[in-house]
């Protein structure tokens, strides 16, 4: 049996998949967490988990960072990313930080039992999506679009700002200082070029990033 954590925030949908996984024979949810304290909760007191299933917008923290310190904490977690974000937007961050796949919700249902059966062997699953989004990662910087130069703290800034959340409500959301927050679009103006918040949204919409 693969000893899997479910974690996102809609109780309704970790139903839905826990009946899905569990109806394979194979794989058993043995823990379910709507927020980042009950993921770390379910981690530090079931060792029996082998597998995280982790929405990427996470009450808490954003799902990246989780990714992080989950992998810092126990290396030998496999996790899978599963968002409802396209690939082009967080899976080569999600990878980068030590996640072992990326799917989007609307994923077909199989598939994502093939992605857990293929992560829980030790391996990648990489859809071809996620393929074209690590190629051009790997070309050469100036064929890259700008916003793959910022830092994951940077990348969710911008898309919070384009989504028209004041300079409070993103310090709150991320648990930062409104001060940081402000170092944070100081930096992204800079490596971006721009200079106003409409320019950066409108990046943000022709990147399809929010």
């Amino acid at each position: 049996m693969i000893k899997v954590l479910l974690a996102d925030d809609h109780a309704l949908l970790r139903g839905s998949l826990k009946q899905l996984l569990e109806d394979t024979g194979f794989i058993e949810v043995v823990a379910q967490a709507g927020d980042y304290p009950e993921i770390m909760k379910a981690i530090n007191s079931n060792p029996a988990i082998e597998l995280a299933i982790l929405d990427i917008s996470m009450p808490g923290k954003n799902g990246v960072d989780v990714v992080k310190i989950l992998k810092d904490k126990r290396s030998e977690l496999r996790i899978l990313m599963l968002s409802m974000h396209p690939e082009d937007q967080y899976a080569v961050r999600a990878l980068k930080a030590g996640a072992s796949g990326y799917l989007t919700k609307n994923t077909a249902p199989e598939k994502l039992v093939d992605a857990i059966q293929v992560i829980a062997a030790g391996r990648k699953y990489i859809t071809p999506e996620l393929a074209e989004s690590l190629a051009t990662h790997l070309t050469d910087d100036s064929d890259k679009p700008l916003h793959s130069t910022l830092s994951d703290r940077e990348f969710e800034t911008i898309r919070m700002i384009a989504s028209g959340k004041k300079l409070s409500e993103i310090a709150e959301a991320m648990a930062l200082s409104p001060k940081t927050v402000s170092v944070y679009r100081a930096r992204i103006l800079d490596k971006m070029k721009m200079k106003t918040n409409g320019e950066l949204t409108r990046y943000a919409l022709e990147h399809r990033l929010i």
